[in-house]
């Protein structure tokens, strides 16, 4: 049977329109992973898109997750010398977003009676970690220890940093470079010490870092 004129019609328009879309270039992503590409200057946190996660073993069973953000800072980089890298980072505790409402209302809540709260209380002030030391390991990894202050208190971090990607930003036009990194603490060192060990002493930090610059 002959196929009728507004199927053979329809039919045809629709290879064209296959033809055109697939002959189009994709869009060119902006951040590359060429370091080539890195800026030396000062940089500042993109806040809206870096983020803390944390994990946290909840009596053995599983993990929990959450995270913090609206995190601002600076950091100073030179490519041709990366041992002089330097960072200053404020992450807001207040900022701490979790899936449970009730849980958020712990962490933030006034101690019992007058008594110390169990974790930050409903005023604590920002966490800060300045860097001491940045030790690259290869083209783009290194190693950067500093000392982080929260909950009142001060010790050594040693995270492990990955170079993620640098180019121009799309959307505000600056040149933006990223950064992934991951540590261990043990929050008891910073008096966070409700639950443990049922509730892991151990709390693993995930870190994804835009910087801007300036």
């Amino acid at each position: 049977m002959k196929k009728p004129i507004l199927a053979l019609a329809l039919t045809a328009g629709a290879t064209l329109a296959v033809t055109s879309i697939s002959a189009q270039e994709s869009p060119q992503i902006p951040g590359t992973m060429d370091v080539n590409q890195v800026e030396a200057g000062t940089y500042k946190t993109d806040p809206a898109h870096t983020l803390v996660q944390w994990g946290v073993s909840h009596f053995g069973f599983n993990d929990y997750f959450g995270l913090f953000g609206d995190i601002e800072g600076t950091m100073t980089l030179d490519p041709a010398d990366i041992a002089s890298t330097e960072f200053d980072i404020t992450i807001p505790i207040t900022s701490v977003a979790v899936p449970s409402e009730g849980l958020r209302d712990h962490l933030l809540r006034p101690g019992k009676d007058g008594a110390e709260p169990d974790f930050f209380g409903p005023e604590p002030d920002a966490a800060r970690f300045v860097s001491t030391s940045v030790r690259q390991t290869s083209d783009t990894t290194a190693v950067v220890t500093g000392q982080l202050t929260m909950n009142g208190n001060t010790g050594p971090v040693t995270m492990a940093v990955e170079f993620t990607g640098a180019g121009q930003n799309p959307m505000s036009g600056a040149q933006t470079v990223g950064f992934h990194g991951r540590a261990t603490i043990d929050r008891t060192q910073w008096d966070i010490d409700y639950a443990a060990p049922m509730v892991g002493s151990e709390v693993d930090l995930d870190i994804s870092a835009a910087f801007e610059l300036q």
